[in-house]
């Protein structure tokens, strides 16, 4: 790459010279994994691979000082997010399946010198049990899954009022809009469960973690772990407050370490100081991801808006958001979706709020709970899936 762009390498000298360096993606990684490999093999110590949700998976390899690097920048991360050595954390996610967020949330937290539970996902009945015995007083956990813990308290006369968690580290899902406002998800697990919660936002490969410190405006960078850059479309450098592709350089990582890394994510940085005393870069949340952007009747979407539209209808319980390419070969939307209520009167309802709030009409198709549940959670799948890409490749 570097002779197919002419680079000099003698002219990077500063931090500002490596926008004359070219950029990388997921997709270089995906066709040349092991070509990101810096070190001998014998070196490995811990392989991890990503979901897969966005394409083949991309396997990562870590040596021991990436995983001691990873250990660091959690327990950084769990500081900011105002965590204690007194805290007792409840870890609602897998450790298994090559996931390398659940092995670095542990390794944090026992850097940071308190408890942990690993109960791991599901089974709310189970999640609060737990929580009583032990009196956790911190979750770690996925923002949609709280919705559930929320749900069994209230038909089980769990008290949320009076619980021992103090806090919620929320990860995988944002919880605010662009101006740092709770959006409907974070707005519906605090209107019923008033506990402290703090986005993440991190990627296996970056292995670097943005997280929000108590002020909940933006994730806050880690300078010595990681370079961020915001780049428009034509990879040109984006100045603080617009947004663009979330770039990054890593800092430290010795196996597959990363330079100008697209992630394909879209959003926009801040440098003001914030009132917490930090002085690094705060990340905003995630407007959606670049591959996700979905041109409808005239209309540029990105999922997490409609993922926020349908958040806020009560009479939505769950769904699942599809893209797909239609007989003119544009871009089709269509909604599954799970109701309570009759399909013609759920109907009704619906019609006016998506179109007043997407100004287009996308498809409705309505299932019961367990095949809205089988679409979500597909066979060996660590993620929830809220978003599916059935757009013909052009």
């Amino acid at each position: 790459m570097f002779a197919e762009h002419k680079v000099d390498i003698g002219k990077i000298n500063t931090i500002d010279d490596i926008k004359f360096l070219p950029t990388t993606s997921k997709s270089d990684m995906q066709e040349y994994n092991w070509n990101f490999l810096c070190v001998a093999k014998q070196e490995i110590k811990e392989y991890t691979a990503t979901s897969g949700t966005m394409g083949r998976p991309v396997t990562i390899a870590l040596t021991g000082g990436d995983l001691d690097r990873l250990a660091h920048n959690e327990h950084q991360s769990f500081i900011c997010a105002d965590g204690k050595p007194e805290d007792v954390y409840q870890l609602m996610l897998t450790l298994d399946r090559q996931f390398m967020a659940g092995m670095a949330y542990y390794k944090g937290i026992r850097k940071l010198g308190a408890a942990l539970v690993r109960t791991g996902p599901g089974l709310p009945a189970m999640q609060w049990d737990t929580i009583r015995r032990l009196h956790a007083s911190s979750i770690v956990t996925v923002p949609s899954f709280i919705l559930k813990l929320i749900e069994w308290a209230q038909d089980h006369q769990v008290n949320l009022q009076h619980t021992p968690v103090q806090k919620a580290i929320c990860i995988g899902e944002s919880l605010r809009g662009a101006g740092f406002e709770l959006n409907a998800l974070g707005q519906k697990i605090h209107k019923d469960w008033p506990v402290k919660l703090y986005s993440t936002y991190a990627s296996t490969e970056m292995q670097t973690a943005f997280t929000e410190c108590g002020a909940g405006m933006g994730g806050h960078q880690q300078p010595d772990l990681i370079i961020l850059e915001i780049l428009d479309e034509q990879g040109n450098v984006l100045p603080a407050g617009e947004y663009g592709e979330v770039t990054i350089t890593t800092l430290g990582v010795e196996g597959m370490p990363l330079l100008r890394y697209r992630t394909g994510d879209i959003c926009a940085y801040y440098e003001e100081p914030c009132s917490c005393g930090r002085l690094s870069r705060r990340l905003s949340p995630v407007l959606g991801r670049r591959q996700q952007m979905i041109k409808y009747k005239g209309t540029t979407v990105y999922p997490p808006a409609i993922f926020d539209i349908l958040n806020n209808i009560s009479f939505v319980k769950e769904y699942v958001v599809e893209v797909f390419t239609n007989d003119l070969m544009l871009d089709e939307l269509r909604l599954h979706l799970n109701t309570p209520l009759p399909i013609d009167e759920c109907e009704i309802k619906l019609r006016p709020v998506l179109q007043s709030a997407l100004r287009v009409m996308p498809l409705l198709q309505f299932h019961p709970a367990a095949v809205i549940a089988d679409m979500q959670f597909p066979p060996n799948s660590r993620k929830q899936v809220k978003f599916v890409d059935n757009r013909l490749i052009s």
